[in-house]
């Protein structure tokens, strides 16, 4: 298993498993989860469904919830939720959320640096644990160690949901396309927690950015679309490991005017020799950097990932690095699924086709 950190100690992306969307080749989200589509703030019963289908119904919101990691305790605090959060995983560094939330997850009590241990989990005292791993059906629990079953969870009274936009990349069905599954598991946790209101508002920000890019570049023929190349570099440099079809990038790439040049590659990340990114020979190339925790220490980083591409035998005669090519946006709002995905989409976009992206 292949653990990927913020700043080594928030979100990690575990390969195989972590940031792929749900949605098949268009995105569309799961049908089962239309009756949390349709509650509204505070309306009961709400019901939601994982990747194997299995309904989770909840009679008033949560009160004490638990989050495997950052990322999920990041939508929550977006969601207006982040007051019932007594908990999680992974916790985020200081200064890698963004402004206005990062005060709000500093409090947050951290249960494990990584992994939370499966008896701190399980006694915590929360009544919903909200899981971005997973390595359901036959692999059995979040695949994360030591995780507790499923009648663990409800011998101590804690209802187990996983967001289907990071969970279920081994469910998946062809490309992830769009970002439908995010904003479906947005929706359907403002449903839970009784902030349907605010989801609403959070995705229809999302849609309203991608659609003002799609208007402008998305009509571009695949030929005449630059080739892309996301350089995760702090997953290392002696193998690179790059991003698939079912990766959440995969999408904002696409809708971001530009072309995967790792898109037929079936899963979500992979690991290939730099001689098959020579071939590929990208256009442009994202400097795959996570958040230091602040603007003058993600320069450097990014300085660092340029500098490495320009003076590496195997890379420094590459297209994009003879040009100059590189866009400066981080992994974590290009990898990890959540709000900020489509924000990375407009900043690729603007960078890819100056003067079509206002």
């Amino acid at each position: 298993m292949r653990f990927r950190g913020w700043g080594g100690t928030a979100a990690l992306v575990l390969g195989g498993l972590l940031a792929a969307g749900c949605g098949g080749g268009n995105g569309t989200a799961d049908e089962s989860d239309g009756q949390a589509d349709r509650a509204g703030s505070g309306s009961y019963p709400v019901t939601v469904s994982d990747c194997t289908g299995a309904k989770t119904t909840f009679s008033t919101a949560p009160k004490k919830i638990v989050t495997s990691n950052a990322s999920g305790l990041e939508l929550l605090l977006r969601l207006g939720a982040g007051d019932r959060v007594i908990g999680t995983g992974f916790p985020p560094g200081k200064g890698t959320l963004p402004a206005g939330l990062d005060a709000q997850a500093q409090k947050t009590e951290v249960l494990g640096r990584s992994v939370i241990p499966k008896e701190k989990l399980l006694g915590s005292g929360a009544d919903l644990y909200l899981d971005t791993f997973a390595a359901m059906g036959a692999m059995g629990g979040s695949g994360m160690g030591d995780a507790p079953t499923e009648e663990e969870f409800k011998a101590a009274g804690i209802k187990h949901v996983y967001l289907k936009s990071t969970a279920c990349a081994a469910q998946g069905k062809g490309p992830v396309t769009d970002l439908s599954a995010v904003e479906a598991d947005i929706t359907s946790l403002g449903a839970v927690t009784g902030t349907s209101a605010r989801a609403k508002d959070i995705v229809a920000g999302m849609e309203k950015k991608v659609a003002a890019v799609r208007k402008a570049v998305g009509g571009t023929p695949d030929s005449a679309r630059p080739s892309y190349f996301f350089f995760d570099y702090d997953a290392g440099t002696k193998q690179p490991t790059v991003t698939c079809n079912r990766q959440i990038a995969n999408a904002v790439i696409g809708l971001a005017g530009a072309r995967n040049v790792f898109a037929d590659c079936d899963g979500d990340f992979k690991q290939v020799g730099w001689e098959d990114v020579i071939a590929k020979n990208p256009d442009w190339i994202q400097l795959g950097v996570r958040d230091r925790g602040s603007d003058a220490a993600n320069r450097k980083a990014f300085d660092e990932a340029e500098n490495w591409l320009k003076s590496n035998p195997a890379t420094k005669g590459l297209k994009a690095v003879r040009e100059g090519h590189f866009v400066r946006v981080g992994s974590e709002r290009t990898t990890i699924a959540g709000v900020e995905n489509a924000d990375t989409v407009e900043a690729i976009a603007k960078t890819l086709h100056p003067g079509k992206v206002g």
